[in-house]
């Protein structure tokens, strides 16, 4: 109680001083951190951060950039992302880890399999639309249980359990198409024919076609390892 009471009293004389100062100065200038590099304003330039960061990951060589108070005071009031990432909602791969970005970097999107329905279509949209981030990328991964028990489910005849099956029925495609191509692990076959038929969707979706067209975005589908931890490009890795 008595180490809680002299902080009090500390931070009392502290902001009563800073907040002469202030007044004294004029308002507060925000400025990002040292440690933050200018934004990717091109498809290439975010795609090329992005990758150093996983490799950075690979090699345990982390710098976690835009992680410190300064950034998140830069950040707080708006936002000016790089990249957007949907990937699926298993907790072995969060994009900002395997990446190694940090606030205000990525607009993320996770969901079961990285199924897409117009609610998640709209969210992936937002950035290209609103503040012109250059880069999709569609994140599939080894050994999904999304994708293992909608396969497994539609491969006997039966149903997954409550809204699961709407998971299974967005998955059919590319089952379908695993089916097709008798690969060896069709589990994983499906996985990676998912990933590309999204990125292949949201490409020649009509909102940011145009601006694929143009060369202002780029949507790339990708494969991340559990066992390794690389992310694998699949299609769509934009040009320098």
């Amino acid at each position: 109680m008595a180490t809680a009471a002299l902080l009090t009293g500390c931070s009392s004389k502290t902001d009563s001083a800073t907040t002469e100062r202030t007044a004294a100065a004029g308002p507060a200038v925000k400025t990002p951190s040292p440690a933050a590099g200018a934004r990717p304003d091109s498809p290439w330039a975010a795609f090329a951060r992005l990758m150093e960061g996983n490799e950075r990951w690979l090699d345990g060589k982390l710098r976690h950039p835009d992680r410190d108070p300064r950034r998140r005071e830069f950040v707080a009031d708006e936002q000016d992302p790089f990249g957007v990432i949907l990937s699926c909602i298993d907790s072995r791969v969060p994009p900002e880890l395997l990446f190694d970005t940090g606030l205000g970097d990525l607009f993320v999107m996770r969901t079961g399999g990285q199924v897409v329905e117009p609610v998640v279509t709209g969210s992936v949209e937002y950035g290209p639309l609103t503040s012109g981030t250059p880069l999709i990328v569609v994140l599939g991964h080894q050994r999904c249980g999304a994708v293992k028990a909608a396969y497994e489910a539609m491969r006997d005849g039966k149903e997954l359990p409550g809204n699961l099956q709407a998971i299974s029925e967005a998955l059919r495609p590319a089952y379908e198409a695993a089916v097709e191509e008798k690969a060896a692990d069709p589990v994983d076959a499906m996985i990676r024919i998912h990933v590309k038929q999204t990125s292949a969707g949201l490409r020649s979706n009509k909102s940011l076609a145009p601006l694929v067209k143009k060369g202002d975005l780029a949507v790339v589908s990708a494969y991340y390892s559990l066992d390794s931890g690389q992310v694998e490009v699949l299609t769509g890795a934009p040009s320098a």
